[in-house]
């Protein structure tokens, strides 16, 4: 049996990215059939199967009569869970898992049908992720089926292979983690609350979303302004200084500028 546009399906590992997916696809008429974690009676586990109006069972278990199997385990955890899913899992079922890094050959003990999709948004909750997939992009790979799954969940997808995984869960990871650290700096060098910069950050990433990072850049870096870059690493200590300097070491190279007494200052 192929996997359409509905039929049942196998949740492991009931986190919060698992638990929305799972919960997004219900709505489109997916009925779930078991739900796995660390054991059968974990919290997470049994919270999920009363959600899901499903059984928790022990992974060995999960994938017998399931169409779809959910693998959203941590990316450490992928392969032992595949080993112990090939117990039950049909040949004609998909296996997918949900890790950004990890390629195809983290279920390549599954003897089924395999793919990755792995979404490039924030889950806080799942409720919360439940509204933002509509709109989001991403990364799939292995059987085709794994695009039907993405277009019922409103994504648009890439094709990102084994080859380019790492890669490019790093720049995910950049996108959304390194921003998060970079707004926590800026709370704390500012004299001033972080809500008052926000409509600055939103209006920036608005920016690189309409000209392009490089058309979009502004400050004494684009502008050569060696004065008030010394004036800034001056005020700055430690962490903050060299996590200024790396930044703006970037921002030179994008502005374009041959400038060799700035280049020197941020050397």
């Amino acid at each position: 049996m192929s996997v359409e546009r509905t039929g049942a399906l196998a949740l492991v590992g009931p986190g919060r990215a698992g638990t929305t997916i799972t919960a997004a696809l219900v709505e489109q008429g997916w009925r779930v059939v078991a739900v796995a974690g660390r054991s059968p009676d974990a919290p997470s586990t049994l919270a999920a199967g009363q959600r899901f109006d499903a059984p928790a069972v022990v992974v060995e278990l999960a994938a017998r009569d399931a169409d779809l199997v959910i693998v959203a385990t941590p990316d450490g955890a992928i392969d032992e869970a595949a080993g112990m899913l090939a117990q039950s899992v049909r040949p004609d079922a998909l296996v997918i898992h949900l890790s950004g890094a990890r390629g195809l050959d983290a279920l390549s003990a599954v003897p089924a049908r395999t793919a990755a999709l792995h979404i490039l948004q924030t889950f806080p909750s799942p409720e919360e992720g439940r509204a933002r997939l509509a709109g989001s992009w991403c990364a799939v790979a292995g059987d085709p089926q794994v695009r039907v799954l993405a277009e019922l969940l409103g994504l648009s997808t890439i094709e990102v292979g084994d080859a380019d995984r790492v890669r490019y869960h790093a720049a995910a990871c950049i996108a959304s983690n390194h921003l998060v650290a970079l707004l926590d700096q800026v709370q704390r060098v500012a004299p001033i609350p972080l809500e008052a910069l926000l409509p600055l950050v939103r209006a920036t990433v608005e920016n690189v979303a309409t000209l392009g990072p490089a058309a979009a850049l502004t400050g004494p870096v684009a502008r050569g302004d060696v004065e008030t870059v010394t004036g800034h690493l001056a005020v700055l200590s430690g962490d903050d200084r060299d996590a200024y300097r790396a930044f703006a070491r970037i921002a030179f190279r994008i502005s374009g500028r041959a400038d060799a007494e700035l280049e020197a200052l941020l050397r």
